[in-house]
């Protein structure tokens, strides 16, 4: 692909330098301009070839003959193949002797020593111009991703010396607050700060549907405020914003090269010289055992079979289908950081995801209150809210949104015992507040009704005395049940659930949400086992769906890794292979049908460059083939392959 682009920039410098001066008209687009300068070579070399064959044809010219003739179809061939030509020199130079450019420069030299010399302009004049056809089309391709990562917002109304002025997103820096206008982009990843907002996430998420976000809520940077003002508090630096990571890995991602790309890339450096050679041998041997052996037809035959054994179909079309669907990715809100795991994707069989912060939101709250008679619910929650003060735990945070009415109560000489709870002193009472371990290890009777809980449960013991308990859950993802349905759609055998909750938890959300298998109460070091389990069972490919630092190891692991971009840890999104930008689950189906897509195009690329060339070939070497023919299965596949490849650009896999 690059030295396809190397050839499109020598047109573009060729002629560069042309109009340089003022020269009176009013040239309102540049861009225009320098797409005029880039098809001006093929243009001009058009013109000039339907000109020759125009007078070749009529024999309205007398004196187009001879010389003239031959200058004439020179001065055509000059625009297009001087370019051509000289990159085949400048590729020998570099030890790269068996090149697209070398064929094409041999073939269409080798028509014009064989007097063919519109056939030779002609073949040179396709090729550039399915040249063009093809740099516009990588073109369009990264334009579509440019689109998307074009939200970056290049100004933020901070709040700073009382007032809110505008600076560069870049210099904001975490906890700052941020005021955004209705229809401007938010600049940088914070909470909002507002009682609501509705915005257009398309650009993060890929969906086209406004969203509404209430206070407290995550807002995400590039995002468009479409109703009202409203101010958010900045939890990231630009640097570590959303759309900042997309721009990072999508253009990262480009980089890494699936297998059959770089297969196809070392298949063209072999199968070239192979075809140079046959070539040769065309021309040559014949001589051995044909009678009336005339090199001008076998050497006009040598020339077809070069022009249709070019590779330009394979080694651009193969490479523009993997970009299409990394951009198609990332349009529905899914990172891929690398070709190689859009393939990886497709041979997915068994899907093993994490609970918390997976299926489910990863926010506790309460759901059950208990208390004994002794102490009304409003003062029971008041000790223990006292005492979760203390606590930096996610069940603290959950326990302290309950609204008490009258004055808190505050707890001192507060300790954490290991694995068990916290004690300490609330009102000169001493509080226990944990687990039933804890309670037991103090000798506190604790209520048999307790043994069937599933959720979390958080006991409290006041100076002695069993007080009550919370019960805590776990929301599950809205799409959750929708996200098992549709990766069994997709054709996933086997679905597990591995978490570090209770197990009587996990076995509950799994068996809720229709899952193969459940697991709890596992360590990062139990996930890691078990995935590496199922690794070794014949025929298994694994991807893992994680979202915590707990889950990196895995992640790393597994045969394709998936974080949750959104409330995923830093770690778990730097380690993962797919990022899962929305935090949506079923999202992951998407990722599995978006993989397959790619891959069936990247296939029948693959089909028809080589069915059409060889059945080409075939009757070339016959001489039932003319240049025109050969023309056709060079360019003309080439471009219906890259049409073929653009169509990703266009599916819809919800």
């Amino acid at each position: 692909m690059k030295k396809k682009q190397n050839l499109r920039d020598i047109d573009t410098r060729k002629h560069s330098g042309e109009h340089s001066h003022d020269d009176g008209h009013n040239h309102n687009s540049p861009e225009k301009a320098s797409k005029f300068r880039t098809y001006l070579p093929a243009i001009f070399s058009f013109v000039m070839l339907i000109a020759g064959i125009a007078v070749d044809f009529f024999d309205a010219f007398p004196f187009f003959t001879g010389w003239i003739r031959i200058l004439w179809y020179v001065v055509a061939y000059i625009p297009v193949g001087f370019p051509v030509i000289i990159e085949g020199w400048k590729s020998i130079k570099n030890g790269d002797f068996f090149t697209e450019f070398l064929l094409m420069s041999i073939a269409t030299l080798g028509a014009f020593a064989i007097g063919e010399y519109p056939e030779g302009v002609a073949v040179m004049l396709f090729y550039a111009v399915g040249e063009l056809f093809q740099s516009a089309a990588v073109k369009k391709a990264k334009g579509n991703i440019k689109a998307l990562l074009d939200v970056r917002p290049n100004e933020a109304l901070v709040y700073r010396k009382n007032d809110f002025v505008s600076v560069n997103p870049e210099t904001v820096e975490v906890g700052e607050k941020v005021q955004v206008r209705v229809g401007e982009k938010i600049p940088l990843d914070g909470k909002l700060l507002s009682e609501k907002a509705s915005l257009n996430t398309a650009a993060i998420t890929g969906e086209s549907k406004p969203d509404t976000i209430a206070k407290g809520e995550k807002v995400f940077a590039g995002s468009i405020n479409l109703d009202g003002v409203i101010e958010i508090k900045t939890t990231k630096e630009f640097k570590d914003s959303s759309i900042a990571r997309i721009l990072d890995m999508v253009q990262n991602a480009t980089a890494r090269k699936s297998k059959t790309e770089l297969f196809i890339r070392k298949f063209a450096r072999v199968y070239t010289p192979i075809v140079v050679f046959l070539a040769i041998g065309l021309t040559f041997l014949p001589y051995l055992f044909v009678e009336n052996y005339i090199f001008e037809d076998w050497l006009y035959r040598a020339l077809i079979f070069l022009v249709i054994s070019c590779p330009c179909a394979l080694v651009v079309s193969i490479p523009l289908g993997y970009f299409g669907g990394l951009g198609a990715a990332s349009r529905n809100g899914i990172l891929f950081k690398g070709a190689s795991f859009l393939d990886a994707m497709t041979k997915v069989n068994t899907v093993v995801m994490d609970k918390t912060g997976t299926v489910t939101k990863g926010v506790f709250k309460i759901k059950d209150v208990v208390n004994n008679d002794a102490f009304p619910e409003a003062e029971f929650m008041k000790y223990l809210m006292a005492m979760e003060e203390q606590s930096t735990h996610p069940i603290a945070k959950a326990i302290l949104e309950y609204k008490a009415e009258g004055a808190d109560f505050e707890a001192s000489e507060v300790s954490e015992v290991a694995g068990k709870g916290l004690k300490g002193t609330v009102n000169g009472k001493t509080v226990l507040v944990g687990n039933e371990a804890l309670m037991t290890s103090n000798n506190i009777k604790v209520p048999a009704e307790t043994d069937t809980i599933v959720e979390s449960i958080v006991m409290v013991a006041i100076d002695g005395q069993f007080a009550g308990y919370v019960t805590i859950a776990d929301e599950l993802k809205k799409d959750a049940h929708e996200a098992i349905e549709q990766i069994r759609k997709a054709g996933i055998s086997r679905i597990i659930m591995l978490s570090g909750d209770k197990d009587s938890i996990t076995k509950e959300v799994g068996r809720e949400m229709g899952i193969d298998s459940a697991m709890g109460g596992l360590l990062p070091e139990d996930k890691l086992n078990e995935v590496e389990r199922l690794q070794k069972e014949t025929g298994t490919t694994v991807a893992f769906i994680g979202d915590g630092i707990n889950d990196a190891p895995v992640l790393a692991t597994s045969d394709v890794g998936i974080a949750m971009g959104g409330l995923g840890s830093d770690v778990a999104i730097e380690t993962a292979d797919v990022i899962i930008q929305t935090d949506q689950p079923s999202k992951i189906a998407r990722a599995i049908k978006i993989g397959r897509s790619t891959r069936k195009i990247v296939w029948q690329n693959i089909a028809l460059a080589f069915g059409v060339k060889i059945a080409v070939m075939v009757v070339g070497a016959f001489g039932m083939a003319t240049m025109w023919e050969a023309v056709f299965a060079d360019v003309g596949v080439a471009f219906l392959a890259i049409l073929n490849a653009i169509r990703l650009q266009k599916m819809n896999w919800k």
